[in-house]
């Protein structure tokens, strides 16, 4: 099985070994040939002028372009991921991708395969994409959050857009480090502007198909697993028929 989990921890209740304690039972659980991965995006890593909780004045902008610490896949820290993510992120053997923004990390026999070459957000250049291609094989976990949270929504997404020939018309920013001459660069590309805000009422009707989703309780936190590929294709059944196209 090749599994990706979103987690709160928080919402699972008291676990003696806290977030290690649910890493080692997930990748036991998984064993030799399987593979577990997590999210470890950096939402800070990014343009200035898009900032909301909270915003910076505009004369901040070029400054902290200037000033933001460039990614490196093995040191810079995952943001709003929760402590399970952050702490598999350090865990020994795991791979990270290299966007610097919408990063993966994964452990076990698919990992390299899983993360290698992320060159677009969450397009058919990511882990997301690499997820789908495991079809049965493919699994995502929620333990204690919501689908708002499910990334694997946002790869139906990107083929909604591709689909109905939507324009790459938010202009994405993040500093990266340049191996090659170990300086920081900002760096500036078209991005789709992806939004969670119908995820929720798409989780929901697909969890509502029998046999899709196994809904349960993991301590005190509401999880749900389910096959990727299932998810993707339904979400853009879904979007096709209710998002607007335009």
């Amino acid at each position: 099985m090749t599994l990706l989990v979103h987690c709160s921890l928080s919402k699972i209740g008291w676990i003696c070994g806290g977030p290690v304690t649910v890493i080692q039972v997930l990748l036991d659980l998984l064993g030799p040939d399987g593979t577990l991965i997590m999210p470890s995006h950096t939402s800070d890593n990014s343009d200035p002028k898009y900032w909301q909780n909270p915003p910076v004045p505009s004369e901040w902008f070029d400054i902290i372009r200037k000033s933001m610490p460039g990614y490196q896949s093995d040191i810079t820290p995952t943001r709003y991921m929760g402590l399970v993510a952050e702490t598999f992120r350090k865990w020994p053997g795991v791979l990270r991708s290299e966007h610097p923004q919408h990063s993966m990390i994964a452990f076990g026999k698919k990992a390299k395969l899983i993360i290698d070459k992320h060159n677009d957000s969450c397009s058919e250049q990511s882990p997301l994409a690499r997820l789908y291609d495991c079809q049965d094989n493919g699994y995502v976990l929620l333990l204690g959050v919501k689908h708002e949270n499910n990334t694997s929504l946002h790869l139906a997404e990107y083929r909604f857009q591709i689909n109905n020939n939507l324009e790459k018309n938010f202009i994405n920013g993040a500093s990266i480090l340049n191996r090659q001459t170990n300086t920081r660069q900002w760096i500036e590309w078209n991005d789709y502007d992806y939004t969670a805000e119908d995820f929720n009422q798409i989780g929901y009707a697909f969890d509502s198909i029998e046999g899709n989703t196994n809904i349960g309780n993991v301590g005190l936190a509401q999880s749900r697993l389910m096959k990727q590929y299932l998810l993707v294709d339904f979400a853009l059944q879904w979007m096709n028929k209710n998002r607007i196209k335009q």
